[in-house]
This record gives structure tokens, sequence and C-alpha cells, in this order.
């Protein structure tokens, strides 16, 4: 007997977002998101890893959290102590690093508990599109600051901070992408993280540092997290597995002191991330990680360098854009006049995706003639062909 079907149309929520359309694979020429490269995976090295892992006690999988509670398993944590004292300056325990399902979910976590609707974020003008996401569902409001070249404007934070305080309102916390930033690339300098760190201390507003690009610099040393110049509790800092292996591998981690973490920890209800990832990979790094971020970052460095060229051949002096210290992104600025989202459906019917430059501004008009472009993904010649395509569709 076949019944009639529901309409669910009149059951959804009422802040239901559009539906999605179904996907169609990825295109040829892909520009989008944080993919990185699968030549890059190393596949006998995580089987080696993972045959590890089964030869200790893989039953482990029957239990939630099992060794390390649900903070996360604690032979990964350890090498992020290590990791995060001798690279990013961070001096913790194992008590103070939560593992996340992606540093996406640490944005989640951390905006569970700090935000209600109607609360002020301060955030950079450019920055990433998941967090302006977050926020706007969670309907709170946020103030874009300027950046350039060496990051926040601290004198423009200021005023911002000043102005916000004489209408009483305490902004929640600044967030701040201040290594190889999401997605201009840029690295804010020593002097201005110190001046940060003041400016949190003076008005009392803590500073959210989200460093998932900070393994990612091409050569050398990048300046130390702001989270290794915070004598007390006032920085909450985020960071990423998925740039340096692969987003397929939803691991993050989140730093925070316990009254914070105490409260993460509550508001983490997904019974915990995958236990044998999180043991793969700690398997993995502990045993190779100075050589796999040296072969990532020369990988990188080299689809960057072609990335530039095809943008200098094809558009010329039509467009700007600064290349990053590493990372995976150029922010390229198109003349005054276009707007990116234009184009979008037509360059996708040539193959080419991108994300125009909208999605990732606090003040999307004011980023209308800017694309971001990720070069880890595709290869030398798809980015040479690409990017040929690309001026084609914005007839430059």
């Amino acid at each position: 007997m076949a019944g009639r079907n529901i309409d669910y149309s009149t059951l959804f929520n009422k802040d239901l977002s559009s539906p999605s359309g179904k996907w169609q694979g990825h295109p040829k020429y892909n520009f989008i998101g944080g993919h990185s490269d699968p030549d890059l995976v190393p596949m006998d090295s995580f089987i080696e890893s993972a045959t590890n892992v089964f030869k200790g006690d893989a039953r482990n999988i029957a239990m939630y959290n099992f060794d390390g509670g649900p903070q996360g398993v604690l032979s990964l944590r350890s090498f992020l102590v290590e990791k995060l004292a001798t690279e990013r300056g961070i001096h913790v325990t194992t008590e103070e690093i939560l593992i996340t399902s992606g540093s996406g979910q640490g944005i989640e976590l951390i905006n569970e508990i700090l935000l209600d609707e109607g609360d002020t974020v301060i955030v950079e003008s450019f920055t990433f599109a998941g967090a302006l996401s977050n926020l706007r569902r969670r309907r709170v409001n946020f103030v874009g600051v300027d950046i350039d070249e060496s990051g926040i404007r601290m004198d423009r934070l200021k005023d911002i901070l000043e102005n916000l305080k004489t209408n009483g309102i305490r902004p929640k916390y600044i967030y701040t992408i201040p290594t190889l930033q999401n997605p201009t690339g840029t690295v804010m300098t020593m002097e201005r993280r110190y001046q940060l760190i003041k400016l949190s201390e003076e008005y009392e507003v803590p500073i959210f540092e989200d460093e998932c690009y900070a393994d990612l610099i091409f050569e050398g040393e990048c300046e130390k997290a702001i989270r290794s110049l915070d004598d007390s509790n006032r920085v909450l800092h985020i960071g990423s597995f998925s740039k340096s292996l692969g987003p397929g591998l939803r691991l993050g981690y989140v730093v925070a002191s316990w009254d914070v973490m105490s409260r993460l920890i509550s508001k983490k209800s997904d019974a915990g991330t995958g236990v044998m990832d999180q043991m793969i990979v700690g398997d993995y790094f502990s045993n190779h990680y100075d050589e796999h971020i040296l072969d990532m970052r020369s990988a990188l460095k080299r689809k960057c360098d072609v990335l530039s060229a095809a943008l200098r051949e094809h558009f010329g002096p039509l467009v700007d854009f600064q290349e990053p210290r590493g990372g995976m992104y150029l922010w390229v600025k198109l003349p005054s006049g276009i707007d990116s989202r234009d184009m979008v459906q037509t360059a996708l019917e040539e193959g080419v995706a991108y994300n125009p430059g909208p999605d990732w501004s606090a003040d999307p008009d004011a980023a209308a003639n800017y694309i971001r472009l990720c070069f880890a993904l595709p290869s030398e010649n798809e980015i040479r062909e690409g990017i040929e395509k690309l001026a084609k569709v914005f007839h430059l």
C-alpha cells in the first residue's frame, strides 16, 4: 500500500539555510577550499603507522575516549606539547590541549561557550569565511578591523575598542589569523603581536588566535605565536593537522586554560574525535614530522611560484597580489568595477572554480573585486591552464 509523501517543508525549522544542490564532482581546475595535493599524501608511511597502531591494542576503538579521556589521545597531545613549544613558543601541558574534529569544531566550541545572540566580536576585515558564517548563523555582531601587510592595524583596533567601550559594548573576543593569514597570506609582525596583547589587557578583551597555517611557512621560521607572549589566560589558540596532512583527516586542536577547557569539554558532544585517526597521526608525526613538513613546504612554494607567474602572464598588470611567505592561498585584487561573484558560474562552465572575495570579508562589498585562489591541489600544469582559462572568463 503506497502512502502519501510527507511535506517536510512544513516541518523544517524557521532558521534553516537554503538547500544545497547535488554534488557534481570536483572541477578540473580547482582553486577553492583548503584542499591539499593527493600526491603529497605519504601513503606508505601512513600504512606503516596504521600497522603500528593495530599491532598495539586496536581494541581501544571499542571504548569512548580510551586512554586520553575526552580531551583526546595522549600520544597526539604529547606530540603537540613538544611541537608547540619548539615551533610556536607555546609552553603548555596535555591538560591544556583539546583534540577536535578539525579546527572548525574548535571555532564552533569556542563560540558555543562565549557567544550569545546580539554579542559583538572583532574580526579582521578580510578573514576566514567559515568563521564569518558561524557568527552570522549565531546572529552575532562583528566589526571588521583594517589589516595591511603587517597584520592588524593597531591604531584602527584601538579606535574600535575605544568606540565600543564608549557605547557600553565589551567585545567577546578579537579573532585573528596572525600567521599566514587566510585569505591574504600576511604575517603579523612581532611588534604588533605585543601591541595586541597590550590592547587585550587594557580593554579586557580576549584574543582568539587561529594558527591553522603556521606549519606551512616556505622558508625559515614564522614569528612566535601570540599565545607564547601571554602570561595569563587572555589568548585562546587553535591549530590544525588538516592543512599539513589533508582536510580528509578532520583533526585540529584548542589550547586554553582549564577554566575555559572545562567548558569546552562539556560542550563537545560528539562522543570524542575519532580515536584511530588520532593514533595514526600521532604515530606518523612522531616519526616523520620533520621530513613531511619540509616536503609539503617545498611543494607549496613551487606551486605558489607557478601560480604567481601564470597570473602575471595571463592577467598582467591588471591584477594585484602579494606573494605570501607560506600557506596555500593567493588573495588577488581585480580591477575596480568587477564583481567576482558575477563570474563564478561562467568560470565553472570552463572547469575553473575560485572563491569570490566577498565570502572572505567582514564587509562583502569591500571585497567585490577580489578572488581567493588555493594553489595546493591542482598540478603545476593545471595551475597554468586554469589561470589562462580564468583570464578569458574575466576578459582581462
